[in-house]
């Protein structure tokens, strides 16, 4: 399941995206502050207090590392990790700047996965709207119909990847903390950012507070 649950949630939501072509972005801001509060909630109740467990007097700069990375894979991929997409009104490419830098994201975004079961549930949550919102990005710019295909699929198996690199190196279990550590960071900056983001004007409506709160619970009893 670590390895199908985050591919699985992206092929889902290109299917949905693909098929149903979802208008209502209201209820997909809804999707996104759930997403994103489960996501953090897994991370503050779950991976934090276990790297502060290991003694690593350096853990907090491991996790401020990880905040700044990922704000600097954002000037690439414009916010495409929590939901916040630009660009032209017609593509003809895979634009691969983007593609990069949210890959990478993805597969960082796994290495954690083999110790923490439930994040992978968590990284499933927190992939299908931004795989609807992606794919539907992709269908309004034209993209060509092989080239997304291509595209949410890559990004699909970098999750299940960085996993399985994971298991199987031992360099990366050795420094498997201070990883973890970074990831942490990687995670707080892109949950809180679509919690804010989810909202017009930074503004909270009862549906998405009830949201943000089911997911904070649901994470906190995995």
């Amino acid at each position: 399941m670590n390895y199908l649950l985050p591919l699985l949630s992206v092929l889902l939501g290109y299917g949905i995206a693909l098929f149903l072509k979802p208008k209502n972005k209201t209820n997909l801001k809804l999707l996104l502050a759930f997403s994103g509060s489960f996501l953090l909630s897994l991370t503050v109740v779950h991976l934090l207090p276990e790297i502060y467990e290991s003694h690593n007097h350096n853990i907090g700069i491991f996790i401020m590392l990880g905040i700044l990375f990922q704000i600097i894979l954002e000037f690439f991929s414009q916010g495409a990790e929590h939901g916040h997409v630009h660009g032209q009104a017609t593509m003809t490419q895979i634009p691969w700047l983007l593609f990069g830098s949210l890959c990478l994201h993805a597969l960082l975004e796994g290495l954690p996965v083999s110790h923490h079961h439930g994040l992978a549930l968590g990284i499933a949550v927190h992939h299908l709207p931004i795989a609807i919102i992606l794919t539907t990005f992709f269908i309004q710019a034209n993209l060509n119909k092989t080239a997304i295909f291509i595209f949410m699929l890559t990004f699909a198996l970098m999750t299940p990847l960085g996993t399985l690199l994971s298991n199987h190196l031992p360099f990366l279990n050795q420094y498997y903390t201070e990883i973890t550590a970074i990831v942490v960071g990687i995670l707080f900056h892109i949950s809180s950012t679509i919690i804010f983001e989810s909202s017009e004007g930074h503004k909270f409506n009862i549906a998405k507070v009830s949201m943000i709160i089911l997911g904070m619970a649901l994470a906190y009893f995995l």
